[in-house]
């Protein structure tokens, strides 16, 4: 091995060996804290990415899916309560057509398959219910394709043909919806769900579906549709008014300065109305016209009389010679028809009004009749209708409003107070983890500086005396120090050491030539054992 490897493994060891006990456990703990993060970072980078293989399972289908991965050695994981089954994704093919010829998932709706498996022999009511099975399966299918969708049920209603009935009923639909945890389904998703519902059944209108959620809410109702009940429209037709007019208040006279409340009378009653009306073309030729005349002369015999009373003729007159004309015209003219067609859903307007307060102190010199004229053209108001715009300039009271200002600015001091202390306390948790952490290398650095600072024995140095002597760097031997007094005394015989003398050569050559001599200094203390 080669002697700097060699040297710095000795270091490293000696620097061991100088430890504390408080120093050696820091130092273990930080060397098993980076085996266990570098463990954890092998498995998460070597952990393979799993897959869902399938979802919305039964409890039987899963038993029966994992054990035959548990038999084909496959790792897999549980999710959704062991509905949803991930296995890593270079197995979920392998691993689905295995389930497929095994006729796994067996709990599945079926679709169109369940006519596959009907024999000739199934009755006429068999074959009913069984198309429409297969209907309400590939429905439930569509729906769940749906973002946000986790289970579907369709259940349809479908009344039977019969020559005996005069009016048949319209099919109907019912459809559970269960959506993943913190969607909610908006109502563009609503409606798609009943179009698509009911323009898969003949005959079958959107107001004929029910729509239900998981939690029990209606999101569409047989009779009324995705749009909610006349209530609900009027709310929703209350808030849209009042928001457009508060919007064009707002910019008038400010934020805060006007308050709008929108009453809306809205028909509860739906109903279809057919009309046909007639009219005759002008100048227009008749389609066909037929003339009948017909003329008779008599002779002057005996006119036929009129009988009288007691069944007694009597003559009509005595000049009549019996001769008569008579002319009978029939005409079909064109006629115009139009027939009307309407449906009057729930939910026409009937009345609205519109009720505005101005603050008094932002009016200023506004007109009240153009703020009238403005917030009628804004609400769509239709005085034929009778609706009706209210517009007053009055006082506001502003208790409530510095009650809330009071409120805010205290909630406001309360969040500010939290987020300090939060930042006292994780300055506090810092400090208490780093300080130690500081104090120890500062008694660390310290001692190391001490033990650097101890004094050598030079009577060890004879090899770097022997370096020195070398004649590859050149080397004036310094004369003994002689101590030099100041006051006059005594003379005192005072001879220098062999240990100083020879501090006073490596100074000489520190100052002539400092990288030889730190070369030299290195290797010899390369070259010593520890004693």
């Amino acid at each position: 091995m080669p002697a700097q490897v060699t040297s710095a493994f000795r270091r490293f060891g000696n620097a061991l060996r100088e430890f504390t006990i408080a120093q050696r456990t820091v130092a273990l703990i930080g060397v098993a804290v980076l085996v266990l993060g570098i463990a954890a970072l092998s498995m998460w980078a070597t952990k393979p990415a799993f897959t869902p293989l399938f979802s919305g399972l039964s409890g039987s289908d899963a038993n029966t899916i994992v054990d035959q991965l548990r038999t084909d050695g496959v790792p897999y994981e549980l999710s959704d309560g062991g509905a949803t089954i991930l296995v890593p994704e270079k197995s979920v093919y392998d691993e689905r057509l295995k389930a497929a010829s095994a006729g796994l998932p067996s709990s599945s709706t079926g679709g169109y398959a369940l006519l596959d498996k009907m024999g000739v022999t199934a009755s006429e009511f068999q074959q009913s219910v069984t198309y429409k099975r297969a209907l309400e399966g590939e429905l439930a299918a569509t729906i769940e394709a749906l973002d946000g969708v986790r289970t579907a049920s369709v259940r349809l209603a479908i009344p039977k043909e019969s020559v005996f009935v005069a009016e048949a009923n319209d099919p109907t639909a019912s459809v559970f919806i269960e959506t993943e945890n913190g969607i909610t389904l908006t109502g563009e998703q609503v409606e798609a769900i009943v179009h698509l519902t009911s323009s898969s059944i003949d005959g079958m209108a959107p107001s004929d579906v029910a729509v239900v959620d998981a939690g029990g809410a209606v999101l569409s109702a047989v009779g009324v549709g995705a749009t909610g009940s006349a209530d609900k429209q009027s709310s929703v037709y209350e808030e849209r008014v009042q928001g457009s007019v508060q919007a064009m208040l707002d910019k008038i006279v400010g934020p805060g300065n006007a308050s709008v409340v929108v009453a809306a009378d809205l028909s509860y009653e739906s109903a279809e109305r057919v009309e046909e009306t007639f009219t005759t073309p002008t100048d227009a030729p008749a389609l066909n016209e037929a003339v009948k005349s017909e003329t008779y002369a008599g002779s002057k015999g005996g006119a036929a009389g009129v009988l009288g009373p007691d069944n007694i003729s009597v003559p009509a007159g005595a000049d009549s010679d019996g001769t008569f004309t008579s002319k009978d015209s029939t005409r079909n003219n064109a006629v115009n028809k139009v027939t009307e067609s309407r449906t009057i859903p729930s939910g026409a307007i009937k009345r609205q009004t519109v009720s505005v307060a101005v603050n008094s102190e932002a009016a200023g010199d506004l007109n009240v009749s153009d703020l009238s004229s403005l917030v009628a053209s804004a609400a769509g108001i239709d005085l034929a209708r009778g609706d009706e715009v209210t517009v007053e300039v009055v006082s506001f009271n502003t208790a409530g409003e510095q009650d809330a200002a009071a409120a805010l600015a205290a909630a406001e001091a309360a969040e500010n107070a939290d987020r300090v202390a939060g930042l006292i306390r994780i300055a506090i948790i810092a400090a208490a983890l780093v300080i130690p952490f500081i104090l120890g290398l500062i008694v660390y650095a310290r001692r190391s500086r001490r033990q650097s600072r101890e004094p050598m024995d030079v009577g060890d140095l004879s090899e770097f005396r022997s370096a020195l002597d070398a004649p590859t760097v050149p080397l004036v031997r310094a004369p003994s120090i002689t101590p030099r007094i100041i006051n006059p005394g005594p003379s005192i015989a005072y001879e220098a050491t062999d240990a100083e003398n020879l501090r006073s050569e490596i100074d000489a050559l520190a100052q002539r030539d400092p990288k030889g001599t730190a070369q030299y200094l290195r290797g010899f203390m390369d070259e010593r054992q520890p004693a």
